[in-house]
């Protein structure tokens, strides 16, 4: 059975990339009464505010008539940004190289916060290097949040 989160995704995936900008990602967080619809988008050329305000408009339209969120809530759409979250294996795979931070659902070896280098995917499991001795093979259902850490060139 897919998860809210799913059905959002395959329900706003198309109206995205028919904008021409790419569903990076979906949050959706309830709190109490009210709950949070936060949408990610990208593309090759970057996104502007112009591009989140149509996107916008857009998914509002479709969740207006599609209804499958009961209640009141909040919609964004942002780009990801420079600490972009990391939701899929192909974003894992895209930012291999780069330094993420990690929390997992479960603590591994006693922690739930992981940073180190993302070496890349095997199979459904995420690479990652802690420090020059150790990797851990994460399963991507472990993980509850990723994020690429924002390098800066001295």
């Amino acid at each position: 059975m897919a998860t809210k989160r799913e059905r959002l995704e395959q329900l706003l995936s198309p109206v995205v990339e028919s904008l021409g900008c790419e569903l990076w990602g979906i949050e959706y967080q309830t709190h109490g009464r009210n709950a949070l619809l936060r949408i990610y988008i990208d593309s090759e050329r970057g996104i502007a505010v112009e591009d989140c305000e149509k996107v916008s408009r857009q998914v509002s339209a479709v969740l207006d008539v599609e209804d499958p969120i009961s209640g009141k809530y909040t919609l964004e759409v942002s780009s990801p940004g420079l600490d972009r979250p990391l939701y899929k294996l192909d974003h894992y795979r895209r930012f291999a190289g780069s330094r993420i931070e990690v929390r997992l659902r479960m603590p591994l070896e006693g922690q739930r916060k992981w940073r180190g280098l993302l070496v890349g995917v095997e199979g459904e499991e995420v690479v990652l290097r802690v420090d020059s001795e150790n990797e851990y093979l994460l399963p991507i259902d472990s993980i509850e949040r990723a994020n690429v850490i924002p390098q800066f060139e001295k």
